[in-house]
């Protein structure tokens, strides 16, 4: 098995589970604090926008091959989360305790997609040339890859898995939020 494939294999079943399990500890800290009732919508919302930010770049590197579009959408997506990982915690930090565990768990959330890039930019060394060197021309189209990354069931295992581990329980986060201002507003 050559390097590439390593890093790939890396990045599918370590790296990507452990920022799923990561957040999975995120909501559960969420939680304990009875987010609904202290920072609430405007937080979960946050919440749900870096999980998108981040789920574009990884889905795309599944499905297409990585190129200079790719590579620009995944720093894109990376600059984006950061700064909405500043004005989430700036935001919640004086609304509600921000215990150590889920000051762990943000270190996951923010550093695990920063080596996630890296170890893309690593594997498709070639494209971040064409990047850093604008050497645009040809690499800027969506080309699928011709066999899936970690087999074929990879995608469909992952996604079940994310949503198990982040989507439901952040819809839930959100409805829960929801649920309580809309309650709070109605009494007022």
């Amino acid at each position: 098995m050559d390097t590439s494939q390593l890093l790939i294999n890396f990045l599918l079943f370590m790296l990507l589970p452990i920022w799923g399990i990561a957040g999975l500890a995120d909501w559960f800290c969420h939680r304990a604090t009875k987010i609904e009732h202290t920072s609430g919508v405007k937080e979960t919302l946050m919440h749900s926008l870096m999980g998108i930010q981040i789920a574009i770049p990884m889905v795309l590197c599944l499905l297409y091959m990585v190129n200079v579009l790719i590579l620009i959408i995944c720093f894109l997506t990376w600059i984006l989360h950061e700064i909405v990982a500043h004005a989430d915690v700036r935001y919640a930090s004086p609304k509600r305790e921000i215990s150590i565990w889920e000051m762990h768990a943000h270190n996951y959330l923010g550093t695990l997609p920063m080596y996630m890039l890296i170890t893309i930019i690593i594997i498709n060394w070639p494209q971040f040339i064409n990047l850093v060197t604008f050497n645009w021309e040809g690499n800027m189209s969506l080309v699928p890859v011709e066999t899936p990354h970690g087999g074929s069931g990879y995608l469909l295992t992952y996604l079940s898995f994310m949503s198990i581990v982040c989507v439901f329980p952040y819809i839930e986060e959100n409805i829960r939020c929801i649920r309580v201002t809309i309650k709070s507003r109605a009494i007022k």
